[in-house]
């Protein structure tokens, strides 16, 4: 295949790793304290360091969480190639959505691989009274590339006859 193609799906996925990376050393560095919540946009948007040695939503596996999860990332990350590969030049978005994904994925792993606490966590919304899971960059993209692949994989709506078609003959 050439890279024909490739260079909107790449640079999203590049941007989503290198944003990743960048805001994560910056929360490492600025955010210090662990579980202090700095507030961005009142108590709605916060940035608040914290480490996850899980998965999403907190998943864990004990001790092997570290190991465990980046072997699953690299299998999906293999999965996300091969999907990437068959997927024709003419559906950009779902290139795009796959590339967001892989992108998001490779942010995360670079952390499972890079410190032993877990995946930096910062991005904290809600009200007084409930709280999202926090998040990061990397997150972001998996998740807006997960919906955007499922809006591509959706059904095609049928057509509708033209309003003025000719009944048939009775």
């Amino acid at each position: 295949m050439s890279r024909a193609g490739h260079g909107v799906p790449a640079t999203a996925a590049l941007l989503a790793i290198g944003l990743d990376v960048v805001t994560k050393r910056w929360a490492v560095e600025a955010l210090a304290p662990m579980h202090v919540p700095h507030e961005v946009l009142g108590p709605w948007v916060r940035f608040t360091l914290a480490f996850n040695k899980g998965a999403a939503f907190g998943m864990h596996l004990g001790d092997w969480s570290r190991v465990a999860f980046g072997v699953i990332a690299l299998v999906i990350l293999g999965v996300l190639v091969s999907l990437y590969r068959e997927t024709p030049p003419s559906e950009p978005w779902r290139r795009l959505a796959l590339a967001l994904v892989a992108g998001g994925a490779v942010g995360n792993l670079i952390d499972r691989v890079r410190w032993s606490q877990g995946v930096v966590d910062f991005i904290d919304i809600g009200t007084t009274t409930w709280r999202f899971w926090t998040f990061n960059v990397a997150d972001s993209a998996v998740t807006v590339g997960t919906i955007l692949l499922l809006w591509t994989m959706r059904e095609p709506v049928p057509e509708a006859p033209p309003a003025n078609a000719a009944e048939p003959a009775a």
